[in-house]
């Protein structure tokens, strides 16, 4: 009975820390239970203001804040579960929470930015165009800045010396440059792609240097990702792109058509009529730039045809209807050659012969020749026709 009462107080303690845990316990489940909810009701209201950031905010703090609770009232709970015992593992208790509350504030931001990002590219939240390839590196820098920060924060929590940490950084950064030097020059190489933005996703390039050509689909830190027009991915790392020349199709302003058109010689006397109408049907077409250089000229004496030269640029700039509109023009100039009795041109080559009746009256007024045989005497008759078609 003594040992009971002398022991009495302990038991006392270990059932208050057993009420105090269990109760810690309800209330953080009870008040993660609660955020939740807030959150829903929040993200109701947020929906009808159609604001990109209120709405990222509660993307962004709806996990991070429910761990946030639970790492904060389960690790309290452990710690009065523990403060009685002599057990180690429990002093690991507050640096862990506190790295648990590192982790957990960059996961929030990490969640924001990647939601700004993502609804900004594409047009969600408002009608302002926003170029996709700033948007990502923006995103990226602050997505690794948040992880840089995160990381140095967590070291000075466990006991790590930054200044130690970064004194060591100084020395082998030079052999990891050494090491790393391709890395390095693709994330230049992706930072001058950025800065000097000489092409943006979802554009048309191509490289007169190398055979690169097609769509760019994404702009990484090493690499560059270009979908070909056969439908292959081509990865072409960032520092080649700082040491050729890129043409940039997707801008341009105009496609140009030019051709160089050829009619008969025997069209001569209706050649400078046939000009004149399509340099007239050009200034008419609706899907011919007027504000471009537009020329209709005789151009050069060819070996079977008069040539002249037709370079107008077209209004579009899509690919297919380039094509149509070329096509349509090319119909029409060869509908006002054939309205002016004209053809185009083919390669053709005229054979100027002497008359085969002179020929004959030569050969009847010369004297017989010697009796040959029936070979020899056509063998002759075959050359002298030729010498007459050759003279």
């Amino acid at each position: 009975m003594a040992d009971v009462i002398a022991d009495l107080p302990t038991l006392i303690r270990t059932y208050q820390d057993v009420i105090e845990v269990f109760v810690l316990v309800f209330l953080t489940l009870l008040a993660s239970w609660v955020a939740s909810r807030i959150l829903n009701r929040l993200e109701r209201r947020f929906a009808d203001t159609h604001n990109i950031y209120d709405d990222a905010l509660i993307f962004a703090a709806r996990k991070p804040l429910t761990w946030l609770i639970l790492l904060l009232g389960l690790s309290h709970a452990a710690e009065i579960a523990g403060r009685d015992t002599d057990v180690e593992v429990f002093e690991l208790i507050p640096p862990l929470r506190a790295l648990g509350v590192i982790i957990l504030v960059a996961m929030f931001a990490w969640r924001a930015v990647r939601f700004v990002e993502e609804r900004i590219v594409t047009g969600e939240y408002g009608d302002k165009e926003v170029d996709a390839t700033t948007a990502t590196a923006i995103g990226k820098l602050l997505r690794l800045s948040i992880l840089i920060t995160a990381v140095i924060t967590a070291a000075q929590t466990l006991g790590f010396s930054i200044a130690g940490l970064l004194a060591m950084g100084g020395v082998g950064g030079i052999a990891i440059g050494f090491a790393a030097r391709d890395l390095l020059a693709n994330f230049f190489g992706a930072l001058m792609i950025y800065m000097d933005r000489p092409f943006a996703v979802g554009e048309w390039i191509r490289s007169p240097e190398r055979e690169i050509e097609g769509v760019v689909e994404e702009i990484g830190w090493r690499l560059t990702r270009i979908r070909t027009f056969d439908r292959r991915p081509l990865y072409v790392p960032n520092a080649i792109f700082t040491q050729i020349s890129v043409e940039n199709p997707s801008r341009m302003e105009n496609r140009r058509i030019m051709e160089t058109i050829g009619v008969r010689y025997a069209d001569v006397d209706a050649l400078p009529k046939i000009l004149e109408d399509v340099r007239t049907m050009l200034r008419e077409h609706p899907e011919i730039a007027q504000d471009r250089i537009q020329l209709v000229n005789f151009n050069g004496f060819g070996a079977s045809s008069l040539d002249f030269l037709l370079m107008v640029f077209t209004r579009t700039t899509v690919w297919a209807d380039f094509h149509a509109i070329k096509e349509d023009v090319l119909f029409r100039v060869a509908g006002i050659i054939a309205k002016h009795g004209g053809e185009i041109a083919f390669p053709t080559r005229t054979l100027h012969v002497d008359s085969i009746q002179g020929l004959h009256s030569m050969d009847s007024e010369a004297p017989l020749a010697p009796t040959r045989p029936a070979d020899e005497s056509s063998a002759q008759t075959d050359d002298s026709v030729q010498g007459g078609v050759r003279g």
